[in-house]
């Protein structure tokens, strides 16, 4: 197979850590190549991420020889799936041997080795993320992802209903995805997969829920897809009444220079106390999350734009800073109108306590 594409090598892939670790798994003159997050991100915008990941046809137990031959610690973190954790200068590296999944439960599958690279990328969710690296720079693209990571178009690898029911968080992570790579409308089969299968969320854990909302609300702009999962039915299953988009749209431009706040943008969704209790049970949300999303949906009907320098200070102390911070922001959100006024009490707050 040749490739489709070559680059030039990114600064990643000639760091002295992933130089160690690619000559490691290479010393019995086995092909690897990079795999996942890391090529896709190479080719849209350029990869910031943490863990980097690779393939080879090499078993578990022989990747472990190598790197232990090698000097590098090596840690079983996935083995019954084909996954070991190497760490080299402090960087973490996550090699699994090639696969294919035998019998999927909705979660995880029963796989099988294999050396077929093909057959390894057929197993995965989207076409952007079957793409394969070599350290030098050539490419493999079996289904076409390149293009589509180009157009903005998250597609499934083969038939989007089969992939989702293989892996039911498939369905969340096609709008995270969207959220994060897509340009306008999303893909037709892979909405109306995930639209007919919305009540598979049940059968996923609050975590793993959890986990791709706050992701999905990471994105610059995640209201559109909010919006799309909502028509779709698959928020409901999620948050089973929520407000419209109108104050997490409001949230978004106050953020654009603070950086986005995942857990403040989900209780921007939320339309009092009780139905942020309710999802953060739901979404097993840990006990300082549950307690700061019930929180900023019930703040004191003394949080307002009228509030003077003496007033802020006295909610501030009987609050705390974070709090104050998290409630203003959300009332600006709310009302844009007084926007300039809330952004002057959001400083405040933000500098207490006041310097002497």
């Amino acid at each position: 197979m040749k490739p489709d594409r070559r680059i030039e090598p990114k600064p990643w892939m000639s760091a002295p850590a992933t130089r160690a670790v690619v000559a490691a798994l290479r010393a019995n003159g086995q092909e690897i190549r990079f795999v996942g997050g890391c090529v896709r991100d190479s080719l849209h915008g350029g990869f910031a991420g943490s863990d980097i990941d690779i393939a080879t046809p090499d078993r578990p137990e022989t990747v472990i020889a190598l790197f232990d031959k090698a000097g590098i610690k090596n840690i079983p973190t996935g083995l019954a799936h084909g996954t070991i954790t190497a760490v080299a200068e402090g960087q973490h590296f996550e090699i699994t041997t090639l696969r294919v999944d035998v019998n999927s439960h909705g979660r995880h599958a029963d796989v099988a080795y294999t050396d077929d690279w093909l057959e390894d990328a057929a197993r995965r969710d989207f076409t952007m993320n079957a793409l394969s690296l070599t350290p030098e720079g050539d490419i493999y693209d079996p289904w076409g992802g390149i293009k589509d990571l180009e157009a903005g178009c998250v597609r499934f690898v083969g038939d989007a209903a089969e992939r989702i029911q293989e892996d039911h968080l498939r369905l969340l992570r096609f709008f995270r995805f969207h959220a994060w790579f897509g340009k306008g409308a999303p893909d037709h089969a892979g909405l109306a997969a995930a639209t007919a299968g919305a009540k598979l969320l049940n059968r996923l854990s609050g975590e793993r829920i959890r986990n791709e909302m706050l992701k999905l609300l990471a994105a610059a702009d995640p209201a559109p897809v909010i919006e799309i999962m909502a028509a779709a039915g698959v928020l409901g299953e999620i948050v089973a009444v929520a407000n419209d988009t109108n104050i997490l749209r409001g949230l978004q431009e106050i953020e654009a220079q603070s950086g986005a706040d995942p857990l403040r943008r989900l209780a921007s969704l939320m339309r009092d106390k009780a139905s942020a209790e309710t999802v953060a049970e739901r979404l097993r949300l840990s006990n300082a999350e549950s307690a700061r999303l019930a929180a900023m949906r019930s703040p004191p009907g003394t949080i307002n734009a009228a509030l003077d320098e003496r007033a802020l200070h006295r909610e501030v102390y009987a609050h705390g800073a974070e709090r104050m911070v998290d409630w203003l922001i959300l009332a600006a959100a709310e009302h844009g109108k007084d926007g300039a006024r809330y952004r002057q009490l959001i400083e405040a707050a933000k500098a207490w306590p006041p310097a002497i």
